[in-house]
């Protein structure tokens, strides 16, 4: 398999020539050393060829290759952002080389990447959305704060490569061998993890002065949310590989369980169907009315009723409801529940009004 993605590397490396690094990534070009190590990590996931068979996968997952090797070697980046790539191939004598993607990516996830690591705690959180976003649809930008490989030492908690040491202790295997006498004459020996380095093998003669040893640090980080018009409550959206990141682990995921926020409005939703209240007066609802009702996204909705309109009176409105899911040229039913307000006394404009209408009713009736 190796060597199938070493031909094919050959074969597309002249694709990412000639291109803006930054767009690559998806970063500003102002973006820290962390910005553009938390983009490689998302995007190469989503771009390697085992994962995503997408026909320009495995070109987009060389591109993305490439701009991180550029961009996360400051000196080659300094060259980038003041020549470009010409720039970058007079300082590499005429020539600009590139790094076999697939070992970037293997020496950044650690060599057994695609070996079923263990993988880290996946965090689940409630996220509420305005029911006008579900129904329209919505990118809704949002942070997460976690902790991240420290940047410095890669995670190792130390100052420089030359600061690892093999155990004394345990000879560099992470455990110790215990003699235990059991009976006078008789001994049992057992194996136990070793005290002086955790079970690692190596010690760490000088921490490193960015995370002090602790090989990960703070990082708060954006993503966005692409809210699905008629998205059902509770639906799961799941960001791979988001989650806290640890020398000891593969990150775990983000999942983020959507739900709708109360509507101010009034409005309700019961899975495809939408549900409103609308309050009318005694003299609509004993001689009708015609009114439009401002719907989520902004459009009207017409409300019409010609005779009496009792308290309580549910109409349904079809095609008026939330956009299905699965299709969202399609939308569920709408249902106005009518409360009637009676007033303490009648004003005379009331007054005249159903007097009038009384009266033209009489005079209908005689004919």
């Amino acid at each position: 398999m190796v060597w199938v993605y070493t031909l094919f590397f050959l074969l597309l490396i002249s694709v990412a020539t000639a291109k803006d690094l930054y767009k690559i990534l998806d970063i500003h070009p102002s973006a820290s050393d962390k910005d553009v190590r938390h983009a490689y990590k998302k995007l190469s996931r989503k771009y390697h060829p085992d994962k995503n068979k997408d026909e320009d996968a495995e070109a987009k997952f060389v591109d993305i290759a490439y701009a991180y090797e550029v961009l996360s070697d400051p000196e080659k980046r300094q060259i980038y952002d003041r020549h470009g790539e010409e720039g970058l191939k007079r300082h590499e004598g005429g020539q600009s080389p590139h790094a076999n993607p697939f070992d970037i990516f293997s020496n950044f996830f650690g060599g057994d990447a695609q070996q079923g690591v263990r993988r880290g705690p996946t965090s689940l959180t409630e996220f509420e959305v305005e029911l006008a976003d579900i129904y329209k649809g919505a990118s809704i930008d949002f942070m997460i704060k976690k902790r991240i490989l420290c940047d410095h030492c890669r995670g190792s908690g130390a100052a420089s490569d030359s600061d690892i040491h093999t155990c004394s202790g345990c000879g560099g295997s992470g455990v110790k061998l215990v003699k235990q006498q059991i009976f006078p004459g008789m001994f049992a020996q057992s194996q136990t993890t070793c005290n002086e380095c955790g079970g690692r093998g190596t010690v760490i003669h000088k921490k490193c002065p960015h995370c002090d040893g602790n090989k990960v640090v703070d990082y708060t980080a954006h993503y966005t949310l692409e809210v699905i018009p008629g998205m059902p409550e509770g639906h799961e959206v799941v960001f791979e590989g988001e989650g806290d990141e640890n020398p000891d682990w593969e990150a775990g995921d983000v999942i983020l369980r959507v739900r709708s926020r109360r509507d101010k409005g009034g409005w309700r939703r019961k899975e495809s169907s939408l549900y409103w209240r609308e309050t009318i007066g005694i003299d609509e609802a004993l001689l009708g009315f015609d009114r439009n009702l401002t719907h989520l996204d902004g459009h009207e909705v017409r409300l019409i009723r010609k005779g009496p309109t009792q308290p309580g009176f549910v109409q349904k409105i079809e095609g008026e409801g939330m956009p299905l899911f699965e299709n969202h040229n399609l939308h569920g039913d709408l249902f106005v529940e009518y409360n009637v307000i009676l007033p303490i006394e009648l004003t005379p404009h009331q007054r005249r009004k159903l007097s009038e209408a009384f009266q033209t009713d009489s005079g209908h009736d005689e004919l």
